[in-house]
C-alpha cells in the first residue's frame, strides 16, 4: 500500500513539475510575442535618372555615382502565427548620392564644363516590414522581409550643390515626402542581427530646380532647368533585439 501511495505521489509531482514548466514555456512565449530592437549601419545610395533637361534640350551621357551614408533605427517586432512577424520601424538616414555628365558632343550647348549634382537627403523614414523565418532553430535564425517605407524630408538638413552649368546659384527643392519599396533578408544569432536590404524609389524626388536669371547669361537663362530622379538604396546594418 505505501509503494502504491508512493507511486501516486511521484506521479502527481512530476504532473506538477511538467505543468509548471509547460506554464513558463507559455510565459516566455507570450512574452516573445512583441519584441524591441535596434539597429545602426551604413547605405549606399544610387540616384537613378528618369530626366535631365535644359527646356527641350536632354542632358546626355549620364553618370550615377554610389555615395556611403548612415542609418540609425529603433523597431518593434510583433510575432505572428508560426514563423511570420509584422515590423514596424523608425529611422533616422543620412543618403548622399551624386550625379556626373559630359559637357562633350551632344551636352556642349547645354553644360558649361563637365557638370556634377551632389545631394545629402536627411529624412525620419517609417517602413512597415512582413517578414518569415525560414530558418528558426535557436540560437540562429534567417528571415525575409518586404514592405513598403515613407520617409519625411528634414528640409534643414538636406541640400543639393550644382556645379559645372551655365545657369548660377541652382537651388534643388526635395519634395516632403517620399516613398520606397523595401526587401531584404535577416541573419541572427541569439539576439545579434545582421540586416542586409534593398529599397527601390517609387516617385520622382525632386519638386523643382530653380536658379539665378538675373546673374546668369543669355540665352542661358531664358528656359527652365527640370529634373526627375528616384533614389535607390542598399543597406547593411546590426543591431540587437530583445
Amino acid at each position: 500500500m505505501k509503494r502504491i501511495y508512493m507511486y501516486i505521489l511521484s506521479a502527481l509531482f512530476a504532473a506538477y513539475s511538467a505543468n509548471l514548466h509547460a506554464q513558463d514555456i507559455m510565459q516566455h512565449e507570450k512574452k516573445q510575442r512583441v519584441s524591441i530592437g535596434i539597429k545602426g549601419g551604413f547605405n549606399s545610395t544610387m540616384m537613378f535618372i528618369d530626366k535631365i533637361c535644359y527646356g527641350e534640350q536632354n542632358i546626355t551621357d549620364i553618370q550615377n555615382n554610389y555615395k556611403v551614408g548612415y542609418i540609425a533605427t529603433l523597431f518593434t517586432r510583433v510575432n505572428l502565427v508560426k514563423k511570420h512577424f509584422i515590423q514596424p520601424e523608425v529611422s533616422y538616414a543620412v543618403s548622399h548620392g551624386s550625379i556626373s555628365m559630359s559637357n562633350l558632343r551632344e551636352n556642349a550647348t547645354i553644360l558649361e564644363d563637365n557638370a556634377l549634382i551632389k545631394t545629402k537627403i536627411t529624412s525620419l523614414e517609417v517602413p512597415i516590414l512582413y517578414g518569415y523565418k525560414f530558418i528558426d532553430s535557436s540560437p540562429y535564425g534567417m528571415s525575409f522581409f518586404f514592405g513598403p517605407k515613407i520617409a519625411w524630408t528634414i528640409k534643414k538638413q538636406t541640400s543639393s550643390e550644382y556645379s559645372g552649368f551655365y545657369q548660377k546659384n541652382i537651388t534643388e527643392n526635395i519634395k516632403p515626402f517620399n516613398y520606397s519599396a523595401v526587401f531584404g533578408i535577416g541573419v541572427n544569432i541569439s539576439n545579434v542581427f545582421f540586416d542586409f536590404r534593398y529599397e527601390i524609389g517609387c516617385n520622382n524626388i525632386t519638386k523643382s530646380v530653380s536658379y539665378d536669371k538675373t546673374l546668369t547669361q543669355e540665352p542661358y537663362n531664358e528656359k527652365e532647368i527640370m529634373l526627375e530622379r528616384r533614389k535607390n538604396i542598399l543597406s547593411f546594418s546590426v543591431g540587437a533585439i530583445f
